[in-house]
């Protein structure tokens, strides 16, 4: 584990294998444990960098709620790979880390030679358009963005409970989906007070600050060769055509439905490392 002092922030990333360089960016309430097996599986053929997003992990906890929008989280990322002294990359997102690396994409186009997007719909598009089936599945949007410490207090009765049950909560998952080690991990960070306020900012930065940043780009699109996956029984593909979503968004993209629900990289690592690996050995 390296921790590296970026955009003003101490970002935590392991580095692992040798080639073309990949950035693995986590979701809530993980960190960049998850990627383990799959960054294992890629580091066959390429450089991977897994980084704990600000807020989250070993990376830094910003106190403020403006700081952890998806922008301030995608200038970590790009000054990152700078210093790592990588000037282009592939990167891969799920969950609030897909929504970071479209934000990424939409700023800084030139370090990209491809974008992955994993279970998500576009940030504007979820809260504009949002839906009965939706807004039960993804409660937590809402629970997070109430005002503080309101979440923050509640959660830290028991962040075990609270948190598990996300990851039980976006499609046909169980704890045993997730490897022992790696729920481990996830449950050591979670249970940080720092890391609950983050969360819940980051939340809180969706709606007070995303939803406006990305109004003004809905016309723009990624021009890079993009892959949407997504979990064949999660919410979103209950409730959306996932890549119907992103058409007008991504000039070049490629869409594959992966078994398991919303945490389909912890379900059915194999099958996520295989869809990557043949989309980045192509692009």
């Amino acid at each position: 584990m390296q921790q590296l002092h970026v955009n003003g922030q101490v970002i935590a990333c392991d580095i692992r294998g040798d080639g073309p360089a990949v950035l693995l960016l986590h979701g809530f309430p993980q960190t960049r444990a998850m990627w383990g097996p799959i960054a294992q599986d890629l580091a066959r053929d390429f450089t991977v960098v897994c980084a704990d997003l600000r807020g989250y992990g070993e990376s830094s906890k910003p106190a403020d709620m403006t700081d952890m929008s998806f922008r301030n989280m995608g200038s970590d990322m790009n000054m990152l790979m700078q210093q790592l002294g990588v000037e282009r990359f592939h990167l891969v997102g799920h969950d609030r880390g897909a929504r970071t690396a479209h934000r990424m994409a939409l700023d800084r186009p030139e370090a990209l030679h491809s974008l992955t997007l994993m279970d998500i719909v576009p940030t504007h598009h979820l809260l504009a358009t949002l839906s009965t089936s939706v807004a039960r599945a993804y409660y937590h949007w809402f629970f997070l963005a109430q005002p503080a410490p309101f979440p923050e207090t509640m959660i830290g009765h028991d962040p075990d409970a609270y948190f598990e049950r996300c990851l039980l909560g976006f499609g046909k998952a169980q704890l045993s989906d997730f490897d022992a080690d790696l729920l481990d991990a996830y449950r050591k960070a979670w249970r940080d007070p720092d890391s609950i306020r983050a969360m819940c900012n980051d939340y809180r930065a969706a709606i007070d600050v995303d939803f406006a940043e990305d109004a003004t780009d809905l016309a723009r699109r990624v021009s890079c060769p993009a892959l949407v996956l997504y979990g064949q029984d999660g919410a979103m593909a209950r409730a959306m055509d996932v890549p119907a979503t992103w058409a007008e968004r991504l000039a070049d993209m490629r869409h594959a439905a992966i078994p398991g629900g919303h945490f389909f990289p912890d379900q059915s690592p194999l099958e996520t490392a295989g869809a990557l690996r043949v989309f980045l050995s192509s692009v």
